[in-house]
């Protein structure tokens, strides 16, 4: 299946409108949409209204989206032109708005091209041990990834760790913005305590999609301070190429044992 079919994202009569019915499978172990698939189906949506791929895009997350309910994704062609297209993505729950995005779409010819990063050497994912969740999270999202750590950090501020989506038949810009959305999970590497965290944003730049049954999620905590954490992500095919880098900040609170529920929106934290 392609990555629209993996989130579940359904058209409409309207091609500028799409739903996402939320569902455990796209959600986080504390029973909310997943970020990254929020974002992911939103690129998607605006794919399949403009008909040109997504080149970046941006989410700023406002609220929750909780399994049982329906994500409707109204898309806005703000600019066409004979190349590019910048169109937004408001998706929200009834009158509730979840997440709005922002993105420049299209593709052109140009007699160069390059890539300067470089990939991190890691062992392959057959010799790297599975990356098990902390906590129970029997029925969310992560069920759906298979996941290896190829570097669990030393207190650097890096991690990386190998992931697939064994459903998926090919990898996407839709599929690398799920991915890309693990500045989180650096967090948890990175911090000397136990902590939970929820993304404020998360920026994709997409530069060359190839054929990989893997992907390297490469994260880089740059910063934290004032309860915030910076970081980015680079996402590596399994030849090397740099597919798309991903940014965010996220909110970070001390993790309060078992019970414990992020905040609502209505609680005063909107992240």
């Amino acid at each position: 299946m392609d990555a629209r079919a993996w989130l579940g994202l359904q058209p409409t009569h309207n091609p500028m409108r799409w739903y996402l019915p939320v569902v455990p499978g796209i959600s986080t172990g504390g029973g909310f949409l997943f970020g990254g698939c929020a974002l992911g189906a939103a690129i998607s949506a605006m794919e399949g209204s403009t008909g040109r791929p997504v080149v970046w895009a941006t989410a700023q997350y406002l609220s929750f989206a909780h399994p049982g309910s329906v994500l409707d994704i109204d898309v806005t062609v703000a600019a066409s032109g004979r190349a590019t297209t910048q169109a937004r993505a408001i998706g929200h729950v009834g009158v509730t708005e979840i997440l709005t995005v922002n993105a420049a779409l299209g593709e052109r010819t140009f007699p160069q091209s390059g890539q300067w990063a470089e990939m991190p050497v890691v062992p392959p994912p057959a010799e790297c041990p599975r990356r098990e969740p902390r906590w129970n999270t029997t029925n969310s999202i992560l069920n759906r990834l298979d996941q290896r750590w190829a570097d669990q950090g030393s207190g650097n501020g890096r991690c990386s760790v190998w992931s697939r989506m064994p459903d998926l038949l090919g990898v996407s810009a839709p599929a690398l913005a799920v991915l890309g959305d693990y500045v989180p999970l650096g967090l948890g590497v990175t911090i000397d305590h136990e902590i939970h965290s929820n993304s404020l944003d998360n920026t994709i730049r997409v530069a060359n999609v190839v054929p990989t049954e893997w992907v390297l999620v490469d994260i880089r905590v740059d910063a934290v301070a004032h309860g915030f954490g910076h970081g980015t992500v680079h996402l590596w095919a399994e030849d090397g190429t740099l597919m798309a880098t991903a940014s965010q900040s996220a909110l970070i609170r001390l993790w309060e044992g078992e019970g414990y529920r992020p905040a609502t929106p209505a609680e005063g934290d909107a992240s």
